[in-house]
């Protein structure tokens, strides 16, 4: 065996210092998510506690800067977290990192790298193992095997062999669920696999929140999923388990005293066990610290009657649903095995909808087995009728392991070579399609998930035949006119809706007398009935104009006012009047009646009004779902 193969994997570092630092190292997405398996892991190895760190970074760290940063530290072994949307991050800073420490072993783990786990290693040879699937006792037992080598460093003056079971000790082929590479060849080799552990044995991960300020913390009360959806890695694991609720109820209760911000739990499918699900939703209701908000993945047509009256009751903004519909067509539905009652699924959003105090994440999914482009609109169209707080607007991810990868070729699935392997196209969706479909999910998260436009969309969609088509004709006019590569303000984005208006005026008033293909097919996404209506159309500049300005003030008191709105000066006297609280509260005159929360969609323009009514936005008062100002309408004749 070659020196530096030894070292890879017996750090002389470790006997050399006469101590052993272990960095557990997590990229994550955004600053404010946080990574519960660093965490887990250090819990679970609590003997080892003062010898590890954890080091966490955001995919918008430069890799330079985090390899500086893992190089500082100066671990003995130095352990990834991979996910999708770090995998790449990671590959290039442990290449770098093993340039500098040779010396020093390099693990990872994650369900990005626990398939195809031979080929992984082949192509990075930085990389000295992978600890496969559920990683807690296997990261304790790689804890252990080299605490071994320290040990026996100390005690003969000579480092312990790689492999040498006569030297007493553990040796990796005693720690299941790990791959790695023969020490002098390429041979890459695996143990045993692991058995999953009692859900129970595991700690709770969280010491301090204080670690976590303004960070979303992550908490999992389960594991597994007892469905079998085709393009989800959890319908690959073979248990599905619970923790005990006394447990999980004292853990709650930590959340609850250190008033945490947010608690996602990544349980999959949270409510499928009815008597869980309630039991701890009983709990947070009744313990509830009127602070913390509690994030659950459902599936909403399996709510139970008991459940539906639970959350009925909940605070408003004590939890959020997201709920995954993924699609409406039946066809799609069956093959790719997810069993979702559809019309039972609408009526529980719309009940749940109705209590007012939940809000409701809805995700689609493009790019699916017989979902083609009219057939995704359509799933489009009727989950947006549905006006939940946000619409998620996701593409295929085809993930090693999952049923749809192993059958990628009989879909005619292509997608990328990197991560996050974003399907390009099907045998039912082409990529120019999938570019249109793009286009409405860029203008979905601008126009409506932000929640800064929501008047003025509830109008805007009478002038389409389609609510997908509207989303995607935005899109495209943003292509056109090379908006989508700059930063937008909230009033830029303003005058870019109202410039896109004005253009569907010019082409519905038009006639059909299209130039070009795109003024064609803009043409047919707009409503026949509306455009054909000349009177609507120019009342339509005027109500936009109006219903933005209230928008832009319906979030915040506005420190520069847009060009369209009235000038100031001309209400004075009313601000002067209802504005109490200075730059708590803002009043602003409007000619129209805008809808209210509880209308979800518009049929008729509001008429015009002679005499202006006074609208006055209270920012001391804001909706817990969207946190909007409340609004309240002001009689001259108050005072």
């Amino acid at each position: 065996m070659d020196a530096e193969t030894v070292n890879r994997f017996c750090p002389a570092s470790i006997a050399v210092r006469g101590t052993m630092k272990i960095l557990l190292t997590a990229i994550n997405a955004k600053y404010i998510h946080s990574n519960p398996a660093v965490h887990s892991l250090r819990a679970y190895a609590a003997e080892f506690s003062n010898q590890i760190e954890i080091a966490e970074f955001t995919i918008n760290n430069r890799p330079d800067d985090m390899l500086r940063r893992i190089y500082a530290e100066k671990p003995d072994i130095l352990c990834f977290s991979c996910y999708i949307w770090n995998l790449a991050a990671i590959e290039e800073v442990a290449e770098e990192y093993r340039k500098l420490c040779s010396d020093v072993p390099i693990w990872i783990g994650g369900p990005e790298v626990s398939y195809e786990t031979e080929r992984f290693l082949k192509e990075h040879p930085a990389v000295t193992g992978v600890m496969i699937g559920e990683g807690e006792e296997t990261f304790l037992q790689l804890c252990r095997y080299y605490a071994h080598i320290q040990e026996h460093a100390k005690s003969t003056g000579r480092e312990a062999a790689f492999f040498s079971r006569e030297s007493g000790g553990t040796d990796l082929f005693d720690i299941r669920g790990i791959a790695f590479r023969n020490p002098g060849g390429n041979e890459i080799l695996f143990t045993e696999p692991r058995e999953v552990l009692s859900f129970d044995r595991i700690p709770f991960p969280y010491s301090s929140a204080s670690d976590f300020k303004n960070r979303i913390i992550y908490y999992e009360s389960g594991r597994g999923c007892p469905f079998h959806c085709s393009y989800c890695l959890s319908s690959v694991e073979k248990s599905l388990r619970f923790r005990d609720m006394k447990l999980v109820k004292e853990e709650l209760a930590f959340f609850l005293r250190e008033r945490v911000p947010q608690v996602k739990f990544v349980d999959r499918t949270f409510n499928c066990n009815h008597g869980h699900a309630a039991e701890i939703w009983r709990f947070l209701k009744e313990n509830d610290n009127g602070i913390t908000n509690f994030h659950f993945e459902i599936s909403a047509d399996l709510l139970n009657e008991e459940e539906l009256k639970l959350l009925s009751g909940m605070r408003p903004g004590l939890v959020q649903l997201e709920i995954g519909v993924q699609t409406v067509n039946p066809f799609t539905l069956r093959e790719i095995k997810r069993t979702t009652n559809l019309e039972k699924l609408k009526e529980h959003v719309k009940r749940i909808q109705r209590g007012g105090n939940i809000h409701q994440h809805l995700d689609l999914i493009a790019g699916l087995p017989y979902e083609d482009y009219r057939s995704f609109a359509h799933s489009f169209d009727e989950i947006y009728a549905l006006k939940p707080n946000q619409l998620q607007l996701g593409f295929l991810k085809v993930l090693k392991g999952s049923f749809l990868y192993e059958h990628r070729d009989e879909y005619g699935i292509l997608y990328h070579t990197k991560p996050p392997y974003e399907v390009l196209r099907t045998n039912w969706l082409s990529y120019e399609e999938l570019l249109k479909i793009r286009q409405a999910e860029e203008m979905l998260e601008v126009y409506y998930n932000s929640g800064q436009f929501e008047i003025t969309m509830k109008i805007l969609e009478q002038l389409f035949y389609s609510p997908f088509e509207m989303y995607r004709e935005m899109g495209a006019f943003y292509e056109r006119n090379g908006y989508g590569e700059m930063c937008h303000s909230r009033i830029g984005r303003c005058g870019i809706l109202l410039e896109f208006l004005e253009e569907c005026i010019r082409i519905g008033t038009s006639l059909g007398q299209a130039e070009n293909a795109w003024e064609y097919e803009l043409f047919r996404a707009l409503n026949e009935k509306t455009v054909m209506r000349l009177d609507c159309l120019e009342r339509l500049h005027s109500v936009i104009k109006e219903s933005l300005t209230f928008d832009l003030y319906y979030r915040e008191n506005m420190k520069s006012r847009p060009s369209f709105a009235p000038d100031v000066a001309e209400f004075k006297e009313q601000t002067r009047r209802f504005c109490k609280k200075g730059r708590k509260s803002h009043v602003e005159p409007f000619h129209y009646r805008f809808p209210g929360k509880e209308e979800k969609t518009v049929k008729e323009l509001p008429e015009y009004l002679a005499d202006p009514i006074y609208v006055l936005f209270d920012y001391d008062d804001r909706d817990p779902l969207d946190h909007q100002a409340k609004v309240t309408i002001v009689k001259l004749e108050d005072v």
